[in-house]
Formats: structure tokens, C-alpha cells, sequence
């Protein structure tokens, strides 16, 4: 009996803690700045996004998410064999979650705690916004295997900022959602052995390449910024195609029909960098389950003849090799590789049937995901957290149901996360405290977000954050004897701690 819990380990999640900074641009308010309509930036993006105050970076959006989560599930640093931390937004090119490390044990060592174990692994992973379910799957096979008994923590943070008047502007985002994972969890189970993966390299889809900063075309705006080089349409086919096939895989893996996954599971999330995204996700999906039945089969029959394609041509884009077209300029980036697959599933995002399931399987959490943005790396983990949140407010029986998590990196990947929703989840879930992050924000206006957003300094904010951690000051000096040029020194203020 004890050989077989050993070999049947389903190592997964056990706590969310979720940092998002003060600063808040609520989209109404935006769209009358710009005079984009409300009524379609709240149906596509949302409601809100946030901004890191000025003294904030990356690392210390990643320590404050470690941190609540360590204090609000009285974790025991001594026992955190691994620090994972999955971004791409990093500001430094040699280190990564040491850093975190770093600012988690100053504030523990304040705080009258141990630090994190000195044999505390502490990888960096980066896939554009894949990172923090690449870290995930890495952490669970460090507490299933070589650090079994050990618990790791995973952090994924990113800032999503996007160019004055461009089309992602909307999208804007920046926040960090720590997770701890041990091998016997209290909230998720995670399916390492049926997990789905799929990868492609290809080109524009969204990159950050560091030439970019020397070269004339590229926006400064005021200051270095780290704005993405994407092509918003191709960089949607991309995402379609990497998260049906990694679906697909999963299917495969579990021995299900596409069609009965989606029926059995309680929640199907996918990364969110706007609202719309996962909804579109979800389309393509729906037309690959309709091949499951017969029922379905019909249909997809009346939807092909609907949009003018025949159920042969979208099975041939579904079960064709995955494609690497790579665009060398605007005309092929906006060539629709699936253009019969996007036609019916255009018209399946219609009925009333597909509305349905998006009701049933993809609500939970989404009201409280309106307010957050776009957090890359931990757009996914946040949904996560949200929908577990959610199902516990709305008194869901969700013991033993399938939570399926849909991850994409750009670039171009993704992941597909089967999870068991554990016995006793409540107790755990009610530590999450979601809307407790998002409360204390401090609303824009447009002078102070154009300022912000430029680099410039706003009067009443020089002193945010006034609690957690952040940026003291920056290193200054490149002599032949001393170099710190460019680094982090951080400040540390303690936060209230839950009851």
C-alpha cells in the first residue's frame, strides 16, 4: 500500500497569495481620455489595470506576493527547497529569484523568522507568459522527486506596458501571484502524466528583443520602456493554434473525447491577457469537441455550411502539422493559416449553445479577472486563484472535479494542466483573500498616468508603496574597484498580517 501512494504521487497547489501594486486606471475613465468606445473596451480587455507606483520593480512586486503567501499560510522558509520565479520582465540579465530570495529573507529576518534554507534552489524560467506554468510544472517534479517533503514556491510577476495610442494599450497590466506547491496539496492536484504540450517557433509573434532599444523606430517615450515588438493579429492565430494542440495532447493522454473533458471538468481557464482571448480560445476548442459525438458532428455540419466551408476543410486544419510560418512583413503576418476553422468557430462563439458552456465552464473568477489587467506570467495563476475564490463565495461542491488550465507563451507555446480540485479545498481557498488585493487602489488621472507611464515624477506618489517592499535606491557607481551601476538596493516596510 505505502509503494503505491509513492508511485501515485500527485503533487499540485496548496496556497495563492496575489500582490497587485496601488496604482489603478479604470478603462472607463480611460476611454473617455481617448475616446475609445467603453461599451467594446469592457466586453474585449476589462475593467481596470494597474500600475507599479515609483518605487516599485519586478522583484519586489515577486517579494510581496512570497511574502503574504508565506506569512498568511504560516509556511516554514526553513522547508522551501525551491524559489522559482517565471517573468518576462526581468531587469536584470545575470539573476533572477535570488534576488526575491534575497528581499524575502531581510523582511523574515525583520520579522523574527528564519530565512529561506540556504539549499533553496532558486531557477529563473522565462517564456514570455508561459514562465509561470513552466515554473509550476518544474516545482511539481522537485517536491514529487528529489525534493520530496520539501515545499517550493512559484512566483510568477510581469508589468504588460504597451505604447501611448496603440492597439495594446488597453491591455496594460503589472502584478504577481506566488503559489505554493507540495506533494500532497490542499487545493490542487495536478495530472503531471496527462499534462498536453505544444511549441513552434515563429518569428513577430511577440518578442522583446534587446536590439530594439538601439535602434531609431523604436518609441522611448521619456525613458527605456519595455514595450513588445507584436502583431496582434498573427499573434492571435498563434495562440489559437498552441492552446487547442496542447488540449488536444491532454485528451489524447486522459483517453477522453475532447467533448466529455469539457463536459466533466468545473472550470476550463486559459491564459487571459484581455478577456476576449480565452473566450476565442475556447471556440476553437468547441469546434475540435464537436468531432466527439455525432450530436456534435451535426452541428459542426450546420455551422460549416453556415459559414460557407465544408466539415473537410476544418478537419483537415485540425489534424494538419502544426505550422511555422514565419511572416517577414504585414501582408503574411495577417494570413489566416485555419481560415475554415476561424470561420466556423467565429459562428459558434454566436450560438447559444457555445454561450452556455462559456457560462458553465469559464465564469468562475472572471469578474474579479476584469479588475486586474494584463499580468503576463500570472495572468493564469490569478485566474486560478480567482475561480477557486469564487467557487468558495458561491458555495460549490467542487471535490474531486477536473480544473483544466490552458497556458501560452508567445513566441510560441503552451500548456495544458489537468488538476483535481482536492478534499478540504475550502479551508485553503478562504486564505486566498482575492478581493483583499485588490482593495487600497489609488485611481489615475489622465495628466498622472501620462506622467507615470512617461517616467516622470507625479507629486503625492513619491512615497508609494507605503508598505511592503521597494526600491530604496539605485546603484550609481562603475569604478575599476567598485561597480553597482544599474542595481537594486530595496527597503522593507511591514504589511498588516492576516488574522
Amino acid at each position: 500500500m505505502t509503494t503505491l501512494k509513492s508511485a501515485t504521487i500527485e503533487p499540485g497547489i496548496s496556497a495563492f497569495a496575489l500582490y497587485l501594486p496601488p496604482l489603478r486606471v479604470p478603462l472607463e475613465r480611460w476611454c473617455d481620455w481617448t475616446g475609445a468606445s467603453w461599451s467594446k473596451v469592457k466586453s474585449v480587455a476589462g475593467h481596470s489595470f494597474r500600475m507599479m507606483a515609483p518605487r516599485e520593480s519586478v522583484y519586489t512586486l515577486a517579494a510581496n506576493a512570497a511574502l503574504k503567501l508565506i506569512l498568511d499560510n504560516d509556511i516554514d522558509p526553513q522547508n522551501v527547497g525551491m524559489l522559482a520565479l517565471g517573468t518576462e520582465s526581468s531587469t536584470d540579465n545575470s539573476a533572477g529569484a535570488v534576488q526575491v530570495r534575497g528581499l524575502l529573507d531581510e523582511a523574515l529576518r525583520q520579522l523574527g523568522k528564519a530565512p529561506l534554507s540556504v539549499h533553496c534552489e532558486v531557477p529563473e524560467v522565462k517564456h514570455a507568459c508561459l514562465g509561470g506554468i513552466y515554473a509550476l510544472k518544474n516545482a511539481a517534479r522537485f517536491v514529487a522527486t528529489d525534493g520530496l517533503g520539501q515545499q517550493a514556491i512559484v512566483v510568477s510577476v510581469d508589468i504588460a506596458e504597451y505604447a501611448l495610442g496603440s492597439s495594446g494599450e488597453q491591455t496594460q497590466g503589472a502584478g504577481a501571484v506566488a503559489m505554493l506547491v507540495e506533494s500532497e496539496p490542499k487545493l490542487l492536484a495536478l495530472e503531471l502524466s496527462h499534462c498536453g504540450s505544444a511549441s513552434a517557433y515563429r518569428g513577430a509573434d511577440f518578442r522583446k528583443p534587446i536590439r530594439r532599444f538601439f535602434m531609431d523606430a523604436y518609441p522611448s517615450q521619456g525613458r527605456l520602456h519595455d514595450f513588445p515588438v507584436f502583431n496582434g493579429r498573427y499573434s492571435t492565430f498563434c495562440y489559437l493554434d498552441q492552446t487547442r494542440r496542447a488540449f488536444a495532447q491532454m485528451v489524447s493522454k486522459l483517453g477522453q473525447g475532447a467533448g466529455e473533458v469539457l463536459e466533466e471538468s468545473a472550470a476550463v481557464l486559459f491564459h487571459r491577457p484581455y478577456h476576449y482571448m480565452p473566450i476565442q480560445g475556447m471556440a476553437a476548442i468547441y469546434v475540435q469537441a464537436l468531432l466527439s459525438s455525432d450530436e456534435g458532428r451535426a452541428e459542426l455540419e450546420s455551422l460549416a455550411s453556415s459559414a460557407g466551408v465544408t466539415v473537410e476543410a476544418v478537419m483537415a486544419e485540425l489534424e494538419a502539422p502544426s505550422w511555422s510560418m514565419v511572416p517577414q512583413d504585414q501582408a503574411e503576418a495577417s494570413v489566416d493559416p485555419c481560415p475554415a476553422l476561424s470561420a466556423v468557430a467565429k459562428l459558434a462563439r454566436r450560438s447559444e449553445a457555445f454561450g452556455t458552456l462559456v457560462g458553465r465552464k469559464m465564469s468562475l473568477g472572471s469578474e474579479l479577472m476584469k479588475q486586474c489587467g494584463n499580468m503576463y506570467t500570472a495572468a493564469l495563476p490569478a485566474w486560478l486563484a480567482a475561480a477557486l475564490y469564487d467557487a468558495l463565495g458561491q458555495g460549490l461542491a467542487l471535490e474531486g472535479q477536473r480544473v483544466v488550465a490552458l497556458g501560452y507563451g508567445s513566441g510560441d507555446a503552451a500548456e495544458a494542466l489537468p488538476m483535481r480540485v482536492v478534499p478540504g479545498w475550502q479551508e485553503a481557498a478562504a486564505r486566498i483573500g482575492f478581493e483583499a488585493a485588490l482593495e487600497g487602489a489609488v485611481d489615475l488621472e489622465q495628466s498622472q498616468y501620462e506622467a507615470l507611464h512617461g517616467g516622470q515624477q507625479v507629486e503625492g506618489f513619491e512615497g508609494l508603496p507605503a508598505r511592503g517592499f521597494f526600491v530604496r535606491r539605485i546603484g550609481q557607481e562603475n569604478q575599476p574597484r567598485f561597480q553597482d551601476i544599474g542595481l537594486e538596493y530595496w527597503g522593507f516596510e511591514a504589511f498588516e498580517q492576516r488574522s
